[in-house]
């Protein structure tokens, strides 16, 4: 560097780096609001989940854990009753289990399927621009837009009885899945985007198919990104209320669902219902209902965070090897036992004996060869 363009740039370095210390101190606080945030919400949580005698002291921590894992236990094993004593869960706890069951069965491979072909397999073109761009505008409808879609559709079947699936589960889980579906697009979108194009290329000169080459190689390289998209989908269908109760599930019931043909409730559901109740008991049993969502979703992020580490991709990615190589070898059984079990035993030329038989098979349209 010349003396004159280091006399212009010394005066300057101080105020450079002031600002960027600046910078990073605002980034630090901005991450640090949502932590914040986060304790004083789990804070509040806590105090007015504790709040039902017994109550011990404050200062006695190991008496509060242990008083604060026995309501959430009771709650959690609990259904619903008019005594805060007694109310508890357990009906939402299996209805919404059961909800995001049906909703991974069918957004999952919808999400994924729509996300690949319009990533590998369509032309480039207005079409295709036009179904992005409004499967990025559908991923921020707000819920309740949904839940009116889901009475209109599912519910009521636009008023033809037979079609109608009124109160059932499988109405709910249908709304819930019209909404996490365009996450699980873009989530795979992205995915598939992120793997590298020698990839493919790669594969190709090699003289695979293009079936064979996403199969084989793109999608175990973009399974990690896919499925931490799909867990988070799943835990926003997980806290959902509005669209649930729109397509009329119940605020409270006293028998979990064991089909997706019964009545139900959910979690957030039966949340909502005790914190309207008049009764101040009541509020203590959704604050530990609040703790338990917060457990359940906290799970599920820090399994989609665990599939985002090097770590995570690579059990990811082994998993899929172990069920492919699984997979391979079950056909190559089943192709053994094809062909073993078309052989048949016919006489040599020229023996009569039981000696002179030997194996043959036939060929597909079952004559001797």
């Amino acid at each position: 560097m010349s003396r004159a363009s280091d006399a212009l740039y010394r005066p300057r370095r101080g105020l450079r780096r002031a600002l960027g210390a600046g910078f990073a101190g605002l980034c630090l606080a901005a991450t640090l609001s949502g932590v914040v945030v986060l304790v004083v919400l789990l804070g509040a949580v806590l105090v007015k989940a504790l709040a039902l005698p017994p109550n011990p002291p404050w200062f006695a921590v190991g008496e509060q854990l242990r008083e604060l894992a026995a309501f959430l236990s009771r709650i959690a094993s609990s259904t619903n009753s008019p005594n805060p004593e007694l109310a508890g869960f357990k009906a939402g706890i299996i209805g919404s289990l059961w909800l995001l069951l049906l909703v991974a069965l069918i957004a999952i491979p919808v999400g994924v399927g729509a996300g690949l072909y319009l990533e590998e397999y369509a032309p480039a073109g207005r079409l295709r621009r036009a179904i992005q761009t409004n499967i990025a505008n559908l991923a921020g409808v707000p819920s309740i837009v949904y839940g009116i879609l889901g009475l209109v559709v599912f519910s009521r079947a636009f008023g033809f009885q037979a079609l109608a699936l009124g109160k059932m589960l499988w109405a709910g889980a249908l709304t819930l899945s019209l909404l996490v579906l365009p996450i699980v697009v873009i989530a795979t979108q992205e995915a598939l985007r992120a793997v590298p194009p020698s990839l493919r290329q790669a594969a190709l000169a090699l003289g695979a198919t293009r079936w064979q080459v996403i199969r084989d190689h793109v999608l175990p390289s973009a399974l990690p990104g896919i499925l931490t998209g799909t867990i988070l989908a799943l835990s926003r269908a997980i806290g959902e209320t509005a669209p649930l109760l729109m397509v009329g599930a119940a605020n409270s019931i006293l028998f979990p669902p064991s089909g997706p043909s019964d009545y139900y409730t959910a979690l957030p559901v039966e949340i909502y219902n005790f914190a309207t109740l008049p009764r101040e008991e009541f509020r203590s049993v959704a604050a530990g209902g609040i703790l338990i969502l917060l457990g359940i979703l906290l799970s599920m992020n820090a399994v989609a965070i665990f599939l985002r580490t090097p770590t995570g991709q690579r059990a990811a990615s082994r998993a899929i090897a172990q069920l492919g190589r699984l997979g391979w070898s079950g056909r190559r059984a089943g192709r053994s036992r094809t062909g073993l079990a078309s052989a048949v035993v016919v006489p040599g030329p020229g023996a009569s004996g039981p000696d002179s038989e030997v194996a043959q098979p036939t060929d597909q349209g079952g004559a001797e060869s």
